[in-house]
């Protein structure tokens, strides 16, 4: 399968984030997907994988390390914040928007676990994105009610363009292990035993720059960073792909739903057998699912030409 790749780079915020093009044969007469990994995990963990499929299908992919993780540069090494994150697909999509030998204007954004959190937040801020896929999306334990959804979001939008998190106090939780299988003499950011099988599977591939090291940042904004809060406000064709019987408690399948509901832009809601991981696992049949899923999707809300 053709399968070529170019080392690429951009800025976002004081950082250099870097990653691949995986560039379609037809170049700038298909769509570009941009596509960044959940906590803490780098490019050669499943992302490769994914952008392999999908260019495989006409697709031009962009991947990318968040800041700190990886190849990626950052202030801050082994961090995880929501707000430097979502910016870090913002700048990514500016980035993208000018390669336009590279895609035929039609830019969709990708994101797992965390990340596919990140994107049905930032995808309801950014103007000029053709669509939006959710993989396995980690989209909270509980419910979020607000009694002013539209006021809240204009809260998250302005805080999000003031590129200044600076007067925002913060709680951090660790440094701690991102995995681990002792729970009670080495407790980790994420507990169950699915998560430390994938994690140090693929984080143990030679060069994949994975850690098993995390701190994560929790910004005290005024209103929290939710996809419960811009869920409504998306505007472009939104996929989110569920696993079934989910191990992560953060992976909720009644606030995967309920966010779900809430997108009034048109939208499709897939669920697949494996729980959070089985469709990380290349070359399984769910992995092939998901694959099928996610290449159609992005087919029917887009063109090449």
């Amino acid at each position: 399968m053709f399968s070529e790749y170019a080392n690429i780079q951009f800025t976002s915020g004081p950082n250099i984030l870097r990653g691949r093009l995986y560039a379609a044969h037809k170049g700038a007469s298909a769509p570009c997907v941009i596509m960044a990994h959940g906590t803490s995990a780098t490019i050669s963990m499943a992302l490769e994988d994914y952008a392999v499929e999908f260019q495989g299908a006409g697709l031009n992919v962009i991947v990318y390390d968040h800041a700190g993780l990886g190849d990626s540069d950052g202030v801050e090494r082994q961090v995880i914040n929501p707000w430097i994150q979502a910016k870090g697909f913002r700048d990514a999509f500016l980035y993208t928007q000018n390669l336009t030998e590279h895609h035929n204007g039609q830019i969709f954004l990708w994101g797992d676990s965390y990340a596919a959190m990140l994107v049905l937040v930032v995808g309801a801020f950014i103007e000029g994105l053709t669509g939006i896929v959710s993989h396995i999306p980690a989209t909270g334990i509980t419910h979020l009610q607000s009694t002013t959804l539209e006021a809240d979001f204009n809260k998250l939008k302005t805080i999000f363009e003031a590129d200044d998190l600076s007067n925002f106090e913060k709680e951090v939780i660790g440094p701690l292990p991102v995995v681990s299988a002792d729970q009670l003499n080495t407790p980790s950011l994420l507990q169950p035993i699915q998560a430390f099988l994938w994690f140090i599977t693929h984080g143990g591939r030679f060069g994949s720059n994975w850690q098993n090291l995390i701190s994560r940042v929790t910004v005290k904004t005024p209103v929290p960073f939710a996809p419960q809060i811009t869920a409504p406000f998306i505007k472009v064709p939104t996929m989110m792909l569920v696993g079934s019987n989910d191990e992560m408690i953060h992976c909720n399948p009644e606030v995967q739903k309920s966010v779900f509901d809430a997108i009034r832009a048109p939208k499709e809601f897939h669920e697949v057998d494996g729980g959070h991981f089985g469709c990380l696992y290349a070359g399984s049949s769910l992995f092939k699912q998901a694959v099928h899923l996610e290449i159609e999707f992005m087919k029917r809300n887009s063109h090449i030409i």
